[in-house]
């Protein structure tokens, strides 16, 4: 079987390395691409224990910040 140079697609005529050749350079764009951020990162400065929900409820600090 030989190798198709070209296939038709709506009476159109479309070469295969062009097709390639497209290809590659969506490829190098999508590498290139840089995904902005949703939300600015920021730490928390809060002990290990008081950052979630169930650490507060283990290890309450009810004073902690009066002093």
């Amino acid at each position: 079987m030989t190798r198709l140079k070209y296939f038709e697609l709506d009476g159109k005529r479309y070469l295969w390395r062009d097709i390639l050749q497209l290809r590659r350079e969506q490829k190098k764009a999508f590498a290139r691409a840089m995904q902005p951020t949703l939300f600015e990162l920021k730490d928390d400065p809060r002990p290990e224990t008081e950052r979630s929900a169930a650490g507060r409820y283990r290890e309450p600090s009810l004073f902690t910040g009066f002093l």
